[in-house]
């Protein structure tokens, strides 16, 4: 459901009464509005991508022997990416690996990789991936996949070479290499291959895939889209083993999504896709293990899904994670997301049992700090490190090998976001987390044992700078590389100790390694906390106009959206300073708001669980609630305040103008979900439940029922061939519009799918966007 990238409360209505003064008439009297077009920034601006700023070296890692440092870096500053190295021995950097074609556009790829970019959110180009061949001699090889094929460099040779080249309609999808190095895996033909790296020798290992119904090695729709799981199979520790799904798909019906913008005809112009709607049926998940050497496969005793029954407990397999000594966990979800259960299995017999289950009133969030212990190494036995909202927060936990919990790690009311990593030897954890402040991000370190201590020590923070932090630890856990931005910094990248987090040498900062970027006047955002009806802080953020060109206000108001579960909009990042559509609005006379309602990322289960079963309701409450508070700051007045959102946001702009008839004035809605029956199980069921068993909340968070009460003025906007938010949702909501005599506007795009890529198709919906707003605002 994001298209930007995680309690129980009271499910009812929070209705409150409106006053006489939001029913007072507005006229332009009200707002005082003094353009001066000269010195506004051209619609062309809003599309850039990348973003100003936004231009730093991605995908870094560490060389095998910690020498080097790589990443894709684009030096004109585009999306066309290339291989570097900055050797940290000359601190310099260099060109690694160029594309000998070219590489990647989107011209050049199977219609699986374009799916599989759609559920990445992936837009680079050139090289979009690369892998460090772990090798135990002195050279230094990377892998590089690529639509040619799979290209291995030795960094000491001036030319790749091509491995495993690609066959015309028998993509290579999802290539990995082995842990030692010595072995390629692969996806083609719905089958997994291996490829010897010294014999340069192929070997398949799976059969009797049955096109796109019957899958071996390949993650399901609802697992990349929903899940956060990209993959289908996974290498033992020790190199000797994949585990792999098997994906049987053929208990879910087709949904055809046809090509209305093309001139062929007939099969060459739709496609179809199992989409499961709630209630329905779920694809058929097995899990197995075969051995690198091919020969007989080993079903473990697990079978997920195939059914549409909320009560059933093995629905989605969540994650696969492999122990040391090739013992192999299994992380299964049931229907209705109440419970999770770890199942451990013996791979030469598949049978299972369950070591662990972790079960919520309100729902269980997936995540991806599992990690596995080395036996006999640490007091754990081979355990592993457990992350759980137990507590209201995202905190870790040490199990041993059998699933005991041996206690916690971390504690407070912050979270964990991720962990960096583990150094056993000195009883160490790095981790990125919450703990100064729910709008930052830092890197952490604490200790994996407590030695029977009551009281946890207090995690040591290693980022010193305010606001967002990626980190890379090396392999030897001696340093780290930091990649920071925020609201007043563009991102830029340090290697710095991992003792205490000081700078070893600047890797990339844009004022001084690069020319300045062409920038217009981008003031950041303030940060502003106000309250809820329900006395919980929310935080905002306000894009206010120059009052020297614009006056003094209240102006004319637009409120940027999402407000659904797993996303955060305010925080001090340069994301939002180069948030280049509001920038826009505002150099325009137009404020922009934007709120994190209950029910958004980073606060909590608490906090998050606000909308089970009331979506639609409480998350558009609080915007209502935020647009009150900018009329009392004397910001904005009734009657001249709009909304804009997509996909979920796209939802919420729509639901929220027809709730509140009388305060908003007109709403953008992108790729909304208009009507909870028709997207996926997964994500609905979780914050829903059934459609049979909660049918008022379904019909009350549907935009559609709330129609009738509509006054404000709506445009739509939607992809006609995005298989995720299907374009079904806004041709339900016109059907709607259209019975109960309300004008709408709609802007199509026959040829896109969950929002524009095409450079033309984007600048244009971006004028008429801000078209409507000046008509309607």
């Amino acid at each position: 459901m994001q298209s930007v990238d995680e309690d129980q409360t009271n499910k009812r209505n929070l209705k409150r009464s409106r006053s006489s003064p939001y029913d007072m008439p507005v006229t332009d009297s009200n707002l005082v509005q003094n353009f001066d077009n000269s010195i506004l920034f051209p619609v062309e601006d809003i599309v850039q991508y990348p973003l100003p700023g936004y231009v730093a070296p991605t995908s870094i890692s560490f060389s095998p022997d910690d020498k080097l440092i790589t990443y894709l870096f684009s030096p004109d500053h585009s999306l066309n990416r290339r291989v570097f190295a900055f050797d940290l021995k000359t601190c310099k950097q260099e060109l690694l690996f160029s594309p000998p074609d070219g590489g990647l556009d989107e011209s050049n790829i199977s219609p699986e990789e374009k799916l599989r970019r759609e559920r990445l959110r992936e837009r680079g180009l050139g090289v979009t991936r690369y892998e460090w061949v772990n090798t135990s001699s002195k050279t230094k090889v990377i892998m590089v996949p690529l639509p040619a094929g799979i290209y291995f460099h030795d960094i000491s040779y001036p030319k790749p070479e091509l491995k495993l080249a690609s066959r015309s309609n028998s993509p290579i999808i999802d290539p990995h290499l082995s842990p030692d190095g010595k072995m390629l895996s692969y996806i083609r033909d719905s089958e997994l291959h291996v490829l010897n790296l010294s014999s340069n020798e192929s070997k398949q290992l799976t059969y009797g895939a049955k096109g796109d119904a019957l899958t071996h090695g390949l993650a399901e729709y609802i697992a990349q889209e929903e899940m956060d799981r990209k993959n289908g199979y996974w290498w033992s520790l020790d190199s000797k083993f994949i585990a792999f799904t098997e994906v049987d798909s053929s208990g879910v019906p087709l949904f055809r999504i046809m090509h209305q913008g093309k001139n062929l005809v007939g099969s060459d112009a739709q496609e179809d896709h199992p989409y499961p709607f709630p209630g329905a049926s779920n694809v058929k998940v097995r899990l197995a293990v075969v051995s690198v050497a091919g020969g007989s496969i080993t079903w473990m005793d697990l079978l997920c899904g195939g059914t549409n029954m909320q009560s059933y407990e093995e629905e989605y397999l969540a994650r696969v994670n492999w122990m040391y000594g090739n013992i192999l966990l299994a992380q299964v979800l049931n229907r209705s997301h109440s419970i999770l259960k770890i199942f451990k299995f013996d791979i030469k017999t598949g049978r299972g049992k369950v070591i662990f289950e972790e079960e919520s009133s309100t729902w269980v969030n997936l995540h991806d700090c599992f990690t596995p212990l080395d036996k006999g190494m640490t007091k754990s036995s081979g355990g592993f490190i457990w992350a759980s909202e137990k507590t209201g927060f995202r905190h870790l936990y040490l199990h041993d090998a059998n699933g005991s919990c041996l206690g916690p790690i971390t504690e407070g009311e912050w979270m964990v976001e991720q962990i960096a990593g583990v150094n056993e030897a000195s009883g160490l954890v790095y981790f990125t987390g919450t703990l100064d402040g729910p709008l930052e991000s830092n890197l952490y370190c604490t200790k994996l044992f407590n030695d029977g201590n009551q009281q946890l020590q207090a995690p040591v923070r290693l980022t010193h700078s305010k606001g967002k932090h990626i980190v890379v630890l090396d392999h030897h856990m001696q340093s780290f590389v930091d990649i920071h931005d925020s609201l007043a910094s563009p991102p830029r990248v340090l290697l710095c100790s991992l003792a205490d987090g000081s700078t070893i040498t600047p890797l990339y900062e844009q004022p001084f390694t690069v020319p300045r970027f062409k920038k217009p006047q981008l003031e950041p955002p303030e940060i502003v906390e106000i309250q809820a009806n329900d006395g919980t802080t929310l935080y905002g953020e306000l894009y206010k106009p120059d009052s020297s060109r614009f006056g003094p206000p209240p102006y004319k108001t637009m409120i940027n959206v999402y407000g659904g579960p797993g996303v955060q909009l305010v925080c001090d990042s340069w994301f939002n300073t180069v948030d280049m559509r509001a920038q826009y609005l505002q150099n325009q006379g137009i404020l922009v708001w934007k709120l994190d309602n209950r029910g958004s990322a980073r606060r909590g289960l608490k906090f998050e669980g606000s909308l089970k079963q009331n979506l639609g309701r409480v998350d558009a409450d609080d915007q209502l609630t935020g647009a009150e508070w900018l009329i009392r700051q004397g910001l904005a007045i009734v009657g001249r305040i709009g909304l804009y959102g997509w996909s979920y946001g796209g939802y919420l702009s729509a639901l929220t103008l027809a709730r509140f008839p009388d305060f908003f004035r007109c709403a953008v809605a992108g790729a909304p979900v208009t009507s909870w029956d028709g997207y996926d199980t997964f994500y609905t069921e979780k914050y829903m439940g059934l459609p049979s068993e909660n049918p008022v909340d379904y019909e009350d968070s549907s935009v559609m029922h709330h129609v009738p009460k509509m006054k404000g003025r709506l445009l739509l906007v939607h992809g006609m061939i995005d298989e995720n938010v299907h374009f079904r949702h806004t041709a339900r909501l016109v059907n709607a519009l259209v019975a109960a005599g309300k004008p709408y506007e709609l802007l199509i795009f026959p040829d896109e799918r969950h929002m524009p890529r095409r450079h033309r198709d984007r600048i244009y919906m971006e004028e008429r966007i801000w078209d409507f707003i000046n008509r309607n605002l």
